[in-house]
């Protein structure tokens, strides 16, 4: 009766731990990706505003999001560093154009 208790409990509780584990591994790969962009990057913040980082800051990132129009956010507003579509002359080995997925989200779609 014991065993069979134990099973149930480890059951239960399986589930938690490898959510635990797969949302802390997503915590350090995003807070990796907002450490290294720089001056020049396009970025999206978490509300969906697409810019440009114009300027680099502490816990700060200067984003000019129309020409001449520069707002200042924290890093961790950032959600995800954009790749520039690909353009004719952008093309793989095979001959295909390149994708304008971000690195982060290719990464998370392999590991699905």
């Amino acid at each position: 009766m014991d065993f069979i208790l134990f099973l149930l409990l480890a059951l239960l509780f399986l589930p938690l731990v490898l959510s635990f584990r797969k949302q802390r591994r997503q915590v350090a790969q995003l807070q990796q990706m907002q450490s290294a962009i720089g001056v020049g990057d396009r970025v999206m913040t978490t509300s969906g505003v697409h810019a440009t980082v114009v300027a680099v800051g502490e816990d700060t990132l200067d984003l000019e999001i129309a020409p001449g129009v520069v707002t200042t956010w924290v890093r961790p507003a950032i959600r995800e560093r954009l790749v520039e579509p690909a353009t004719e002359d952008d093309t793989t080995e095979n001959g295909a154009t390149g994708s304008s997925l971000d690195s982060t989200v290719a990464d998370e779609a392999d590991r699905r």
